[in-house]
């Protein structure tokens, strides 16, 4: 029985990293806040402030970037996941409000390498025709992740406690760390060997070699105006995770809806990003992803402002529908921008600068939000708000075509 591609493993692996990595700690945080308010009295500001933690990526990303660039990612991809399980594993030693922000740090560490670095440079090695479709395939492990994870915390956290469920998730993430060295490579030559053995298209060899070389250095991507619109959209664009996606449950619950329904819309919305991903990936082939990146930023504009409608409950079902359509696609379009813009030369260089800048607002959206939730009782007014940056972010994208992209690349 022949073996299948190689290529099939390993973007399997890239999507359990990416999306158990989002799903534990972004999808499920909603499902920890009450059982750790409960036990530790902390406040809304105070628990977030865990979320703002974020900026610890900015400071490993351009390291775990850089040293995948000069290593290679399967020892990045495994100390990211190693400290992502750490992070999870110390979490019910917790007594202490630092320890919660400490070990939060810790899997904010390991998330540039386990996910969009992981997710860049594997899917554009082992599928340079069909990036656009396997990255939506494999950042679809993303909403896997938020349909799974945050129902596995909580069928833990009710038959048993909090304590319990972040040691299954870092146990999960641990043998992740292991299986995953013995899997995943990016070595050409192996590329073009696995593609001689499957009968692959051969002129998809010939085409990851040349894409390798092809992109900004890095002194000339810091000079470049697109290089700096670009990441300034996605700096805004990441609000969608930190500043709306860890609220999500506690704004539809503070809206009037019950607990088992708001768990219910964010699997929507989990559900619906799958298709997002697809779609949107299949289209930035077509289109460009800088034009697709447009089009869901532009859904989730809409879906926000719906849900601070104050209309009842169908009203937050349809934002929550619309909204879930272009947030899928953005976790797809990330690495996809990057690549299609910058190059896959410097990749893992450019994708730590990339995250170094995200983790910023990352850090300050939580906060913020926490803050506005004390003082006013509700997330609406901070929803609206990143609303308001969506457009500027949307506006920054399509400027980004009057700036000078990588001489050796024909980008849109």
């Amino acid at each position: 029985m022949k073996l299948p591609y190689r290529g099939y493993p390993i973007a399997l692996i890239a999507f359990l990293s990416t999306g158990l990595s989002i799903g534990m700690s972004q999808y499920a945080f909603g499902q920890f806040a009450t059982p750790l308010q409960e036990e530790f009295g902390w406040t809304k500001t105070q628990l977030n402030g865990a979320l703002s933690l974020a900026f610890v990526s900015g400071i490993t990303g351009p390291i775990l970037g850089k040293a995948a660039d000069k290593y290679g990612i399967k020892i990045v991809l495994l100390i990211s996941l190693l400290l992502i399980s750490s992070g999870f594993l110390l979490r019910p030693t917790i007594s202490h409000l630092w320890q919660w922000y400490f070990y939060s740090g810790l899997v904010y560490a390991g998330f540039p390498g386990a996910t969009h670095i992981t997710s860049g440079k594997m899917v554009s090695t082992w599928f340079p025709k069909t990036r656009g479709r396997v990255m939506g395939a494999v950042t679809s492990g993303n909403n896997f992740g938020g349909f799974t994870m945050p129902a596995l915390a909580a069928s833990i956290i009710a038959f048993s406690n909090w304590e319990l469920a972040f040691i299954v998730f870092g146990s999960i993430m641990l043998f992740l760390g292991i299986f995953s060295y013995f899997i995943i490579s990016e070595s050409l030559d192996l590329v073009e060997s696995e593609s001689i053995r499957t009968n692959k298209d051969l002129d998809s060899i010939s085409l990851a070699k040349k894409q390798s070389k092809l992109g900004f250095e890095f002194k000339e991507a810091l000079q470049s105006f697109r290089f700096w619109t670009i990441n300034l959209s996605l700096m805004i664009g990441v609000l969608t995770y930190q500043g709306i996606l860890t609220q999500l449950t506690q704004f539809l619950e503070d809206e009037g809806m019950r607990t088992n329904l708001a768990t219910t819309c964010l699997m929507m919305i989990a559900v619906m990003g799958v298709i997002g991903k697809i779609t949107f990936g299949r289209a930035s082939e077509i289109f460009s992803a800088r034009k697709t990146l447009i089009l869901s930023m532009f859904f989730q504009t809409i879906g926000t402002i719906v849900l601070c409608i104050d209309s009842g409950e169908i009203l937050l079902w349809v934002g929550c529908f619309i909204y879930g359509l272009g947030f899928g696609a953005f976790g797809a379009l990330i690495p996809l921008i990057i690549v299609e813009q910058f190059g896959m030369k410097n990749l893992g260089s450019l994708m730590g600068i990339n995250l170094m800048l995200t983790s910023i607002t990352m850090a300050i959206g939580p906060l913020v939000a926490g803050m506005i939730h004390d003082q006013t009782g509700s997330y609406r007014n901070a929803f609206l708000g990143i609303s308001i940056l969506f457009i500027l972010s949307i506006i920054l994208v399509w400027i980004s075509k009057f700036g000078k992209g990588p001489s050796d690349l024909d980008v849109q």
